[in-house]
């Protein structure tokens, strides 16, 4: 069963940096993306930044050279590196995984494209 766990939120200032991680675990395929996504309440989840089995990245332009998406496949670990924080970016952070084996980098990507899903960790940053 794939599992995935999120860790490294925190609360930090403006300006700040963040590096969130994703473990996975449970699988066994070699084909995969592997992305980031936020939620704040009442809104629906939206992708952040998604890497695939290849390598290649997409990053949401609200992020875009902010935000740098990057795995350690020894570690079976994806991290989100947040630089340079706005309070817009406080949300609940999610990994989200899907095994297929297509890639959604470089075309339209959201959570219906994902099946296993982390629990979250809760980024606050403070003007």
């Amino acid at each position: 069963q794939v599992q995935l766990v999120e860790s490294g939120g925190g609360s930090v200032q403006s300006g700040g940096s963040l590096r969130l991680s994703c473990a996975v675990s449970g699988y066994t395929y070699w084909s995969y993306c592997i992305a980031w996504f936020r939620q704040t309440p009442g809104n629906e989840r939206e992708g952040v930044a998604v890497i695939d089995s290849d390598g290649r990245t997409s990053v949401a332009d609200s992020v875009k050279g902010r935000f740098t998406i990057a795995q350690d496949n020894a570690k079976n670990t994806v991290y989100l590196q947040m630089n340079n924080l706005k309070p817009e970016d406080t949300a609940m952070y999610y990994c989200a995984a899907d095994f297929s084996g297509r890639t959604v980098v470089g075309g339209a990507w959201g959570a219906s494209d994902f099946a296993d899903w982390g629990q979250g960790t809760q980024v606050t940053v403070s003007p």
